[in-house]
């Protein structure tokens, strides 16, 4: 297991449901945003913080995910990681596949491909953190619209992150909690653990509380994506002893339509 290495994060809204977020490393202050929604908001965030702004990571090139990097490149002259598959983005200073890494200072990070949600997507993974942002792929009780064919290769990525330690904490790109709870209720309604949890992402919902940010071990016991190993998941969609990344694609689907 790598030594485990300090971070500080700060994670904040940005447009309506999208969320921003800051990686720092305390000994060096190089900090990085994951993807970039909003210029002002980061801009905001940083300043609230007093932190310096010296890296944008970017998970995959959807333009609510994007459209802020020339504001915020323009005011902080933040060097720009970016994805090597799908569109190019302008002024990228490194390009990123599976299995490259990425540094935020003394901070290293590897690079997974995790497509799916869309062909170019990845996820950060700061193993010495226990850090990870895997932007649209995973949210806490959901995971990202397929779009395309790529029911397989997304299922694929949540096994991947399901295989990390439970304590990992994951900054997710959206808040769709509130949502996403009422449907892993219907389909996973005897979830005691679940049940809980639901409850919290409505109390965090009515006081205007972001909730975005999330721990494998937490996704494990309630997101029904990740689980669909389980018989309760896969009767549910009417799959028993159907491979899971069946019973995957048609809760995905499913969710689709509720």
């Amino acid at each position: 297991m790598a030594a485990q290495t300090s971070a500080e994060t700060r994670v904040f809204r940005c447009l309506s449901d999208n969320i921003g977020v800051l990686v720092r490393d305390p000994a060096t202050g190089a900090c990085a945003a994951i993807d970039v929604p909003d210029a002002a908001a980061v801009k905001q965030a940083l300043a609230e913080a007093g932190w310096t702004l010296t890296d944008i990571l970017v998970t995959h090139k959807h333009a609510d995910h994007v459209q802020g990097i020339p504001e915020l490149v323009a005011a902080t002259g933040a060097r720009v990681v970016a994805p090597a598959k799908g569109p190019a983005i302008e002024g990228v200073a490194q390009t990123v596949a599976e299995g490259d890494t990425v540094r935020v200072g003394d901070l290293v990070g590897e690079v997974w491909e995790t497509p799916g949600h869309c062909e170019d997507h990845v996820t950060f993974h700061f193993a010495g953190a226990g850090l990870l942002f895997p932007g649209d792929v995973l949210f806490p009780m959901g995971c990202g619209r397929v779009f395309g064919e790529g029911y397989d290769d997304l299922w694929r990525a949540l096994t991947r992150i399901a295989a990390l330690p439970d304590d990992t904490v994951a900054h997710c790109g959206h808040d769709y909690t509130r949502a996403n709870a009422r449907f892993a209720l219907a389909a996973d309604p005897d979830n005691a653990a679940l049940q809980a949890r639901a409850r919290e992402a409505e109390e965090k919902a009515q006081a205007g509380v972001l909730f975005g940010s999330t721990t494998v071990g937490a996704e494990k016991a309630t997101n029904p994506f990740v689980r669909a190993t389980e018989p309760a998941l896969a009767r549910a969609v009417n799959l028993e002893g159907r491979p899971a990344n069946e019973v995957f694609r048609a809760l995905r689907e499913w969710k689709n339509r509720f």
